[in-house]
C-alpha cells in the first residue's frame, strides 16, 4: 500500500492562509470587470480599492465552514441544503435563486440543483471549491467528492458540477505538487472527458503548448466554447487556465485572467486561490495585498453565519476542520511535521471516490439517515400528472470510503396523499420500483418512504409536485428580485 502523502503542518497553514489572500486579491480586481466582455488592458488593481469587495465566492463557503464546524465532517448534500436555506436566502442571481426556489418547493439535491434551473453549467459552484480542498489537501480524488455534494445543489447534471470537482481537486493537489501541467492533468482525471469543462480546459492547454499568442487564444476559446451568458462555466475555465499559464508572475497571471473579460471576479478569485497555494504567502506580492489587508467583507446577501472576522481566523477555522476530516475520511493524506510529496504520483490521480460521486443520479432527492442515503429516483421531472402515470424508485446505499454501498432491501413502504394509488410494476417483484396514479393533485404533496432490511428501518419525506407548481420558468431570466435592495423577493435584506 503506498504511504499517505505527508502536509507539514506550518507549510499548510501557510498555504491555507495564502489560498484565502490570493481569492480575496482576484476577487477584487476582477470585480469592476463583472460580465463585461471585451478585452481589458489591467496591469493592476483599477480602481485602487481600500478593502476587498465583497464576494459570493467567498461567503458561500464561509456557510459550508459553518456547517461543517456545526455537523461534522460526513456532511452530505442535504446538510449543505439546510444551511443553504439558513444563511444564504438572499441570494437571487440565476443558479442560486433556483436552487433556493427548489428547497423552499420542497425538492432537495441533486434535483434541486437542475429542475427548472436554466443556470447548471454556470460559475456558481466551480468559484466554491477552495474550502473542499484546503480541509483536504494532499487527497483530490476526496476534495473533489465533497464538491461534489456542494455542487448539485444548484448545478446537479450541469457544466458546473464538473468545474467544482476539477478545482477542488486541483487545488487539493497543489498543496504537494507545483507543476501546472500535471496539476491540470490531477483535475481533468475527476470529470468526464466529454464534459465542455474538459474541452476547453484541454484546448488552453494545447494552446499554450504550440505557442499560440494569448489573445488569439482568448478568441479560440470563445469561437469553441463562448456563450452569450458571461457566468457561462467553459468560456471562463479557459481563460483561468490562460491567465495562470500565459502570465509571467502573480500579478501578470491575474491580469491576464480577468483580461480576457465575462465572469472576470470569478476568474481572478479562483487563479489567485489556485497561486495562492502554489507560492504561499511569500509568492504574494506586497503591493497587491496592502491595499485589501485581510479583513473579511461580506456580501449583504449572506446571513449571520458566525463568519471569521479576517483571513487568520478563517485559516485557523480551515486547519481545525482539516485535521478532522483527513483522519476520519482520507486514506493518501495525512498531517505530518514536514510536507512531503509521493515519489508515485499515481495516488492524486486517483478517482474512485469521484467517479462514485458522478454516478449518482441528478433527477434524485437524497436523505442522509442514520448513515444511509435514501434516495428517491423520480425517474424524469419531480412531478404527477392528474390521470398520467408516473414510476419512481427508491434505493438506499451505505457511503463508504470508494463506493456507495447498494442495500438489498426487504421492503419499502410508501406514505401517499389522499386518493392516491401505487402498484408494484410487472415484472419487478422487489418493492423499490413504484408507479403512482391520482385523479387529483395539489401543488406540493408530501411522500413519505419508509425502508426495511435486516431488522432495520429508516424513514425519510419527500416532495412530489403537481402541475399547478410546475409551469416551467423563462430561460435566461432570474427570480423575482426586491426592487430596493436586489435580494430575492421572499428573503428582502431591507425589511430588517
Amino acid at each position: 500500500m503506498t504511504s499517505p502523502v505527508q502536509i507539514g503542518i506550518e507549510d499548510y497553514r501557510d498555504k491555507v492562509f495564502a489560498c484565502w489572500l490570493g481569492k480575496n486579491i482576484g476577487g477584487t480586481l476582477g470585480a469592476p470587470y463583472e460580465c463585461k466582455k471585451d478585452v481589458t488592458h489591467l496591469t493592476f488593481y483599477d480602481p485602487l480599492p481600500s478593502k476587498s469587495a465583497p464576494n459570493d465566492d467567498l461567503d458561500l463557503q464561509l456557510a459550508w465552514l459553518k456547517c461543517l464546524e456545526d455537523r461534522g465532517v460526513h456532511i452530505a448534500c442535504g446538510d449543505l441544503a439546510d444551511y443553504w436555506v439558513k444563511y444564504l436566502s438572499a441570494y437571487p442571481w440565476n443558479e442560486y435563486g433556483f436552487c433556493r426556489r427548489n428547497l423552499g418547493r420542497g425538492l432537495r439535491p441533486p434535483i434541486s440543483g437542475c429542475f427548472e434551473n436554466y443556470y447548471i453549467d454556470e460559475m456558481g459552484s466551480p468559484i466554491r471549491s477552495e474550502i473542499w480542498a484546503c480541509i483536504a489537501p494532499g487527497d483530490p480524488q476526496l476534495a473533489a467528492a465533497l464538491a461534489w455534494h456542494d455542487a448539485v445543489l444548484d448545478h446537479a447534471g450541469g457544466e458546473g458540477v464538473y468545474g467544482e470537482m476539477f478545482w477542488a481537486a486541483l487545488e487539493a493537489a497543489a498543496f504537494v505538487v507545483s507543476d501546472p501541467k500535471t496539476l491540470i492533468a490531477i483535475g481533468l482525471n475527476m470529470i468526464p472527458i466529454w464534459s465542455r469543462i474538459s474541452r476547453v480546459i484541454r484546448d488552453a492547454v494545447w494552446c499554450h503548448d504550440n505557442a499560440v499568442p494569448w489573445a488569439e487564444a482568448r478568441e479560440r476559446v470563445l469561437r469553441s466554447f463562448g456563450h452569450h451568458n458571461p457566468c457561462h462555466a467553459p468560456q471562463n475555465h479557459g481563460f483561468t487556465i490562460l491567465g495562470w499559464l500565459y502570465g509571467a508572475d502573480f500579478g501578470d497571471k491575474l491580469c491576464k485572467a480577468v483580461n480576457c473579460g465575462y465572469d472576470t471576479d470569478c476568474t481572478g478569485a479562483t487563479l489567485g486561490s489556485v497561486l495562492g497555494i502554489l507560492g504561499g504567502t511569500k509568492g504574494i506580492p506586497d503591493r497587491w495585498r496592502q491595499p485589501i489587508g485581510e479583513t473579511i467583507v461580506l456580501h449583504k446577501f449572506t446571513g449571520d453565519c458566525d463568519a471569521p472576522k479576517d483571513i487568520a481566523e478563517l485559516t485557523r477555522r480551515t486547519e481545525v476542520v482539516a485535521k478532522a476530516m483527513l483522519p476520519a475520511r482520507s486514506d493518501a493524506a495525512e498531517f505530518a511535521r514536514k510536507t512531503q510529496a509521493p515519489a508515485d504520483l499515481s495516488t492524486l490521480f486517483r478517482n474512485e471516490k469521484a467517479l462514485v460521486a458522478l454516478a449518482r443520479d441528478p433527477m434524485s432527492a437524497i436523505e442522509r439517515v442514520e448513515g444511509y442515503d435514501i434516495a428517491l429516483h423520480y425517474c424524469g421531472e419531480p412531478v404527477l400528472r392528474p390521470g398520467i402515470a408516473k414510476r419512481i424508485s427508491v434505493t438506499v446505499t451505505q457511503p463508504a470510503p470508494d463506493e456507495d454501498i447498494p442495500v438489498e432491501l426487504e421492503s419499502v413502504g410508501l406514505e401517499l396523499p389522499h386518493g392516491w394509488t401505487m402498484e408494484i410494476p410487472s415484472p419487478l417483484s422487489h418493492g423499490d420500483d413504484f408507479i403512482l396514479r391520482a385523479d387529483k393533485v395539489a401543488d406540493r404533496n408530501s411522500l413519505g418512504v419508509t425502508a426495511r432490511w435486516g431488522g432495520r428501518e429508516v424513514s425519510a419525506g419527500f416532495t412530489i409536485l403537481g402541475p399547478g407548481e410546475a409551469q416551467g420558468y423563462p430561460c435566461n431570466v432570474n427570480v423575482p428580485r426586491c426592487d430596493k435592495c436586489g435580494a430575492r423577493k421572499e428573503a428582502c435584506v431591507c425589511k430588517a
